[in-house]
């Protein structure tokens, strides 16, 4: 546990600072590609009782390539967003 501090049974979790960016990149994808895959199942195929297993297949699909293509962008987009503002 020399890395990182973890807590148990309803304590805080704490990671060190230098892990911030990674893991906003992780928790940020994880969001887009949930909200996104129940709207986007939503919009193009309804709600019915097999809602639930289309999105979940869906979603196998787009958390691995939103997470993918969060890190790929994400600290290119963080560096010109830094140097574009003061």
């Amino acid at each position: 546990m020399t890395e990182w501090k973890m807590q148990y049974l309803g304590r805080k979790i704490m990671f060190k600072k230098k892990y911030s960016n990674l893991i906003f990149i992780l928790i940020m994808g994880f969001g887009m590609s949930l909200f996104m895959t129940l709207i986007i199942t939503y919009i193009n195929t309804g709600m019915d009782n097999e809602y639930a297993h289309r999105f979940l297949k869906a979603w196998t699909v787009s958390l691995p390539i939103a997470i993918l293509t969060s890190l790929l962008v994400g600290p290119p987009t963080k560096k010109f967003v830094d140097k574009i503002t003061k």
